[in-house]
């Protein structure tokens, strides 16, 4: 399904959820109570900013006895082919999020990723792929980083590994335009952003790439995620550990000031590389 008109059906969503809710006659805020959400997330719901997980979908049809309308829209809408089978639900909580800190050891983290060095890496991890693939999966990245520009966006911290700096995936020229991306998201104070170096040592072998996620009305959630696989961890103690191990990361990490001078720095040294080609 194309981003405009997923849009357009999350959209249908909002509104039809708005007019049962009417019907009903609950408020945002006493139909968010009976659901065990805010009255400020049913509005959101309703306006398309936000999309609810299945289990409130479910809900919601519980409260509002629409006979399962809502959840077999969110069924038919988060059955998203662009997204990896183990990241699918990892990417419905990051639409959730209020807080967001990652950890990215080999690659711009998706939600930074520009369209071209998105591209870049899903050819390289998928060479003979068709196009409509690519770009089926080009589109989901893209479509991801939409959250950093809502008014609702999260807070979104990332500690990137010197090494995500200087491999130059997709040639010089998509490399130089991806830092620059992200050190305008830095300056604009979108995201941000600590650069680990390469004399940091051992500190980056400490985990893989790892996020930790906060939320309003809910626990929070840490993943994982490996060579074809990632992990959701809700448990306390064990999302607990992760947020010390981040912790340690950004204690080791360069000032975010430092950090936006070397990422404008190699995105210089790469721009010099293309006009010299």
């Amino acid at each position: 399904m194309a981003n405009g008109s997923r849009q357009a059906a999350w959209e249908f969503f909002g509104t039809e959820l708005k007019r049962r809710r009417e019907d009903a006659g609950f408020t945002q805020v006493e139909l968010g109570a009976r659901v065990f959400v805010s009255g400020a997330y049913i509005g959101q719901f309703e306006q398309a900013i936000r999309k609810p997980q299945l289990d409130i979908a479910q809900r919601i049809d519980e409260v509002l006895q629409t006979d399962g309308i809502f959840e077999r829209l969110c069924r038919k809408l988060i059955d998203d082919k662009r997204y990896a089978d183990y990241f699918a639900k990892a990417a419905e909580l990051e639409a959730l999020a209020t807080r967001i800190c990652e950890f990215a050891p080999a690659l711009v983290p998706g939600l930074l990723q520009t369209a071209a060095y998105a591209r870049a890496v899903t050819l390289a991890m998928n060479p003979l792929a068709p196009d409509e693939f690519i770009e089926e999966k080009v589109s989901g990245r893209v479509e991801r980083a939409r959250i950093l520009k809502d008014a609702t966006r999260p807070v979104y911290w990332v500690i990137l590994h010197e090494n995500v700096l200087r491999v130059p995936v997709g040639g010089p020229a998509v490399m130089a335009a991806q830092l620059e991306h992200v050190a305008a998201l830095a300056r604009q104070r979108t995201v941000l952003v600590q650069v680990l170096p390469c004399t940091a040592g051992a500190y980056a072998l400490m985990n893989g790439m790892l996020a930790l996620m906060e939320f309003e009305d809910a626990p929070p959630t840490a993943y994982t995620e490996a060579v074809y696989s990632g992990n959701l961890l809700d448990d306390p103690a064990v999302v607990k550990r992760v947020q010390s191990s981040y912790d340690l990361l950004r204690a080791a990490a360069l000032s975010p000031e430092a950090s936006l001078a070397l990422v404008e720095s190699v995105a210089e040294d790469f721009r010099r590389c293309t006009s010299t080609t």
